[in-house]
């Protein structure tokens, strides 16, 4: 049931799933509600909202014509794999870093990779103000995703450090986008990201008002950033 109603709800947003990628949605989907008995990953676990509210969710941040020239791209704040894994399945032609801070989903992460047999993915464990600013880390990204970490501000003095010039960073983000987007200009300067642009997504069958967020990368960011773990949610950048 749970790979007809993705492969339909997929379609319905204008998304083609084939086989292979429905086989390695399906097996994920068993993966994440096996694992969810251990340790906390999502509260969403039925069928129909696990294929909307965080497969094709996930999906709906890749616009082909942003990401043409993108390569190796990093998840930061990953969770139970979301975006990064939905985005791997999808686009298996990707090299992608899942970091996470809690050590247990990292393993959890490591599981689904070597279980669906997905190549060029590594997952790390760690805090991005840390691997920010390791030199195999930083500016090493075409691109940078994020999905439910934090406001756009902070969010934001995570990502961009991890983004090259000529890169992209995209949020997704749920109703509160344009308030977040006011807040945050001025921190996206500060860490070399140009103008915020956004599209709004309307998934099937959900009446609440989404966004995601992209924000191109046009110089490097001060050494000075990200600071210190925990200083940019403490005091973030306005």
């Amino acid at each position: 049931m749970f790979r007809k109603i993705l492969f339909s709800d997929a379609k319905s947003f204008g998304i083609e799933l084939n086989e292979v990628q429905l086989d390695r949605f399906e097996i994920f989907y068993k993966l994440v509600t096996e694992w969810n008995e251990k340790i906390n990953l999502t509260a969403i676990t039925g069928e129909k909202d696990f294929a909307v509210k965080h497969i094709i969710d996930s999906l709906s941040c890749w616009e082909e014509k942003k990401f043409l020239s993108a390569k190796k791209i990093i998840d930061v704040g990953t969770g139970a794999g979301f975006p990064g894994l939905p985005l791997k399945i999808f686009k298996p032609e990707l090299e992608i870093v899942l970091l996470d801070s809690l050590s247990k989903r990292v393993e959890f992460l490591k599981k689904v990779v070597a279980e669906l047999n997905l190549q060029n993915v590594t997952c790390v464990h760690g805090r991005a103000e840390d691997f920010a600013r390791q030199k195999n880390f930083r500016e090493q990204f075409d691109a940078a995703f994020t999905r439910a970490v934090s406001r756009l501000n902070v969010i934001a003095e995570y990502c961009l450090p991890f983004v090259k010039v000529g890169g992209i960073f995209a949020a997704l983000k749920g109703k509160k986008f344009l308030e977040e987007i006011s807040e945050a200009k001025s921190a996206v300067k500060i860490l070399g990201g140009g103008e915020i642009n956004f599209i709004e997504k309307n998934l099937p069958d959900l009446p609440d008002k989404r966004a995601v967020i992209y924000i191109d990368k046009i110089k490097s960011t001060q050494k000075k950033f990200p600071r210190k773990a925990g200083t940019p949610v403490k005091n973030p950048l306005i």
